[in-house]
């Protein structure tokens, strides 16, 4: 073995040693108090992602996602090109009237069309994933991000959400991005303004 292969080998011996320690100290402690959730979990998740400046938008189903998302671009008077993650390719965008790319953003990108892991109910929030498939880019450039996410995929608080991601994927992704409206500042005289650092807007479409 080269000295080389023999420090990377000592590297993920200690990653996978230090990876068990980190899932065995979760396990052993006791999970604090987290207040009751009363009430419908789609009603308070869009209560307070409105909260947060979102728009939130109902479809029965995915055929009627890109009518939806026809619409809030019309309303606002938006552009209709932009990117999507691959999941979403196959929707009939062309028949709404939208052209989309399924590939990550770039900066002269104006809309991106993601979906999302889960839903937070306590706060209105989007939990996304980063991967190949789900690059951050779609949700972090476009001046418009908007989020199609599944009511089977809301849950109540933080933790539930954290507990669906090890259930459902085990190890982390490269990055985990928690969303709660857009992109915001209140540096500059302590006025908030909207877009300093990403979206100026976000719509999330709850479907069923």
């Amino acid at each position: 073995m080269s000295a080389r292969d023999n420090i990377l080998a000592r590297i993920g011996k200690a990653k996978h040693a230090a990876d068990h320690d980190i899932e065995s100290e979760i396990r052993r402690h006791a999970r604090g108090p987290i207040p009751p959730l009363a009430g419908d979990l789609t009603m308070r998740f869009g209560e307070q992602a409105a909260r947060l400046s979102s728009d939130v938008a109902r479809a029965e189903n995915i055929a009627e996602i890109p009518g939806v998302v026809a619409q809030y671009l019309r309303q606002h008077n938006l552009p209709t090109q932009g990117v999507c993650w691959p999941a979403l390719a196959p929707y009939d965008w062309r028949s709404a009237g939208i052209a989309l790319q399924a590939r990550g953003a770039r900066g002269d990108d104006m809309l991106g069309i993601t979906g999302a892991f889960v839903g937070i109910a306590e706060t209105g929030t989007l939990m996304l994933l980063s991967g190949p498939d789900t690059p951050a880019t779609v949700s972090l450039l476009p001046e418009t991000h908007i989020a199609v996410l599944g009511g089977e995929r809301l849950v109540a608080t933080m933790e539930q959400a954290w507990d669906r991601l090890r259930l459902e994927h085990g190890a982390l992704p490269r990055a985990v991005n928690f969303i709660s409206g857009p992109s915001r500042t209140a540096d500059i005289e302590q006025t908030v303004t909207l877009g300093a650092h990403g979206p100026y807007r976000v719509l999330i479409i709850i479907v069923g």
